[in-house]
């Protein structure tokens, strides 16, 4: 690869086909039998529009399943429920195929596709492979196969229904859902702030369903504007703010076609339904019941049968429960294994099945933790007694795959991915077999099938940056990450990374971008490719590098994956330790003799919004200019289990709720600003923006607007606005700080 050769990165093609990152395997899922890898993958002419791809180990060669657009030739139109839930999970931007599911037996594929259910027989020909299961105005949601196969469920106008394979009929599981109540399906607030995006469970032998019923009457309704271009309409919501009530959930359990049997959750309905397993023999249920203020969290058995339960164990804390899909269960053992952060750093506890501490699994001052969460565990080998998990104990920047042993105490961890870098790990049901997506900052993901020893078996993707892959004419260009480290006032250690235009003049003093995320359980400073898993974002930074801009972006205090005491440092007070490391992380880059220190802005969105506002407002003599997309900027109006959890509520805590609003600093505000906003978004409502626009105006601030007609709040991941949005960031940017704007003064 030579210069002479190199395009210059546009953000025009940040959103064009091929993705710059080269081949990506969506979703991927080794199958029950281990025979093939099914995944997820762009079409060459759309590469968010998703079809069905299957590689088979054995002939080691990759093929099409179903293709999207044959089966059903046309885009439909989502329903409102699966457009909030596609906004839930983040594949709103995505079309075609955006989920599947294998069957038990490996034979079957299930395909949610145009608002309706379709199987594809891996056994049968092509022609004769696929059989459609509903054929409905209406649209199923949330379909998965019964743990034996024998069934399809799936939610339809509020309700749970079951299809009978072998018998080709529906037998519904409920039929009152309807207007404010619905059945097994998850609440707003267990799908955008919980991680629990289904509101039913089967029991291991398919006798019994379980399923939540919702009664959203409790909470208030609120009525607001989504604006699009040609059209505006009203939208009542039922959008549960801090301080607020909840829907009331509750559970049950039946029979297929049987009567519904409530599951005792206790005389005190404002909880949160957290999760839900089944013990491995369907004796019972492991339910998951959070407090309200989220300081307890216990694990209930109840009884299938009465619905009766009784206490496990539970967790507390002074500050909040983080909640993770960690619990597992050991069959023949009668064991189970429990994550919990008592220690101070997440680590995983081996229990018996009534709820007695056997032991500690890992333990040290780092923590299990996957990917921007807190779901490390990734499988259990109970017959040779492993578990597998991923971790940060090599470092704060990295993940790895690591295993210990379910028997032997005294057996040291075992590291298994050895490459330095991020590792991203979905393991095989029996834990043989895992894939392995990795990278770095300079190396593209790749896709690697893996036995349990991290011997290698299949190169999926090796997506390494040869003449024909998308990077390669932008390869020259690319510029290199630097990571580092400063102390907090506490003494806590910062990361930080940081990307510097090439050949930095002499005498020469740059503009500094900081990009902001800074909010809970989120990392940004990862030693991994630049907007891995998904989006533009690493791109951008480069884009922002080789046009001349020091690109800096620091995780404060409050972000993810660090520990307690780490993560905890906001509590009741958010806004404020962010901003002051943030504000540190400044007093380095002025220290730096290229930067300039009157030419530093910051960009952030959602969190990373209302950060770029605090930073603006709280350090005007540091921040020259900002750019917020999405922000919150008042916590009164945002949910109740993202805000509470870590402010209380706005009676306990008022001042606390004054003090972190941006509304309370909006006087302050010296530079330039541009606020960026799509009014269309029911995550952070637009009257967050509007709530700041009429104060500003009113404080005869001047402050610049980009409003996204249609625009939901992960705008910039759809082609349209995200360009759009990109482009205005970045004029913004040059106008105000960059060299359009610096003159002969950029020289010192």
């Amino acid at each position: 690869m030579t210069r002479a050769h190199a395009e210059k990165l546009t953000i025009e093609r940040l959103f064009a086909a091929p993705d710059l990152s080269g081949p990506s395997l969506r979703s991927p899922q080794i199958s029950p039998d281990g025979r093939f890898v099914a995944y997820l993958k762009g079409s060459e002419r759309n590469k968010d529009r998703m079809d069905l791809w299957a590689y088979d180990i054995a002939q080691r060669h990759h093929h099409l399943l179903v293709d999207a657009s044959k089966l059903v030739p046309e885009e439909h139109a989502l329903s409102s429920e699966e457009e909030q839930r596609r906004e839930r999970q983040r594949t709103s931007s995505l079309s075609g195929i955006v989920e599947y599911q294998l069957s038990p037996d490996s034979r079957y594929l299930l395909v949610p596709l145009g608002g309706d259910l379709y199987l594809y027989d891996l056994r049968a020909k092509p022609d004769k492979a696929v059989r459609r299961l509903t054929h409905t105005d209406s649209y199923e949601t949330d379909a998965k196969f019964s743990p034996l196969g024998r069934y399809v469920s799936f939610i339809r106008d509020q309700n749970l229904v079951v299809y009978d394979l072998a018998g080709g009929k529906e037998v519904p599981i409920t039929r009152d859902g309807g207007g404010v109540i619905s059945f097994g399906t998850a609440e707003f607030i267990a799908q955008e702030e919980m991680s629990r995006s289904t509101g039913y469970w089967w029991s291991p032998d398919e006798k019994r369903i379980a399923f939540t019923r919702v009664d959203e009457s409790p909470v208030p309704e609120v009525e607001r504007f989504e604006i699009y271009a040609d059209r505006s309409q009203v939208v009542k919501q039922r959008y549960p703010a801090a301080g607020m009530p909840n829907a009331i959930v509750q559970l049950f359990v039946a029979d297929i076609g049987g009567t519904p049997t409530r599951v005792d959750l206790g005389s005190n309905t404002d909880i949160y339904l957290a999760r839900v397993n089944w013990f491995p023999d369907s004796s019972g249920l492991a339910v998951q019941r959070e407090s309200r203020d989220q300081k307890t969290l216990a694990l209930l058995r109840a009884d299938a049968a009465s619905g009766a339960t009784r206490e496990l164990l539970s967790e507390h804390s002074d500050k909040w429960i983080d909640l993770s899909d960690n619990l597992t269960f050991l069959a023949k053992a009668h064991q189970l294994i429990w994550a919990s952060s008592r220690s101070g750093y997440q680590h995983l506890y081996l229990y018996d099945w009534d709820g007695k501490l056997i032991r500690p699994l890992t333990q040290g001052d780092w923590m299990v933790t996957g990917d921007n969460d807190s779901h490390g565990l990734r499988g259990v080998d109970e017959a040779r007694g492993l578990v597998y998990f991923i971790a940060n104990a090599e470092s704060p920047l990295e993940r790895h795959l690591y295993s210990v042993s379910l028997t032997d105490p005294a057996a040291p961890m075992q590291k298994i991915t050895t490459d330095s870098g991020w590792h991203g790990i979905a393991m095989s049901g029996d834990a043989h077999l895992f894939l392995d997506t990795f990278s770095t900052p300079d190396r593209p993901p790749s896709l690697t099938l893996r036995a349990a020893t991290g011997q290698a078996l299949a190169d999926l993707v090796p997506n390494k940056i040869g003449p024909d892959h998308p990077y390669a004419p932008y390869l020259a260009d690319h510029l290199p990450t630097r990571f580092g480290t400063l102390s907090a006032k506490d003494g806590q250690t910062l990361h930080y990374q940081i990307i510097e235009p090439r050949n930095l003049e002499p005498g020469r003093r740059y503009p500094v971008i900081v990009d902001v995320y800074g909010g809970p359980t989120n990392q940004r400073v990862r030693k991994a490719w630049g907007g891995y898993p998904r989006g533009n974002e690493g791109f951008f930074r480069q884009l922002l590098a080789q046009s001349g801009y020091i690109v800096f972006t620091l995780d404060n205090r409050g972000s993810g994956s660090r520990g307690v005491k780490f993560e905890t440092a906001l509590y009741h007070h958010m806004g404020s330790v962010e901003v002051e490391d943030q504000v540190t992380g400044v007093k380095f880059l002025r220290s730096l003799p290229y930067v300039d220190p009157a030419r530093i802005g910051v960009f952030g969105w959602s969190y990373g919004g209302y950060m770029a506002l605090m930073c603006m407002m709280q350090a005007p003599d540091v921040f020259a200019a900002g750019v917020a997309g999405a922000p919150v900027t008042d916590w009164r109006l945002y949910d109740t289990h993202y805000t509470e959890r870590f402010m209380g509520t706005p009676e306990s805590n008022p001042a606390g709720y004054d003090k972190s609003s941006v509304l309370h600093y909006a006087e302050d505000l010296k530079g330039s600003l541009l606020i960026m906003h799509g009014m269309a978004d029911d995550n952070v409502l637009f009257a967050h923006s509007t709530k700041l626009f009429k104060k500003l105006q009113d404080l005869n601030q001047p402050f610049e607007v980009m409003t996204y007609p249609g625009g939901k709040h992960g705008l910039l991941r759809h082609a349209d606005m995200g360009r759009h949005g990109y482009m205005t960031i970045k004029r913004f940017f040059d106008r105000t700080i960059g060299p359009e704007a610096a003159g002969d003064d950029e020289r010192h």
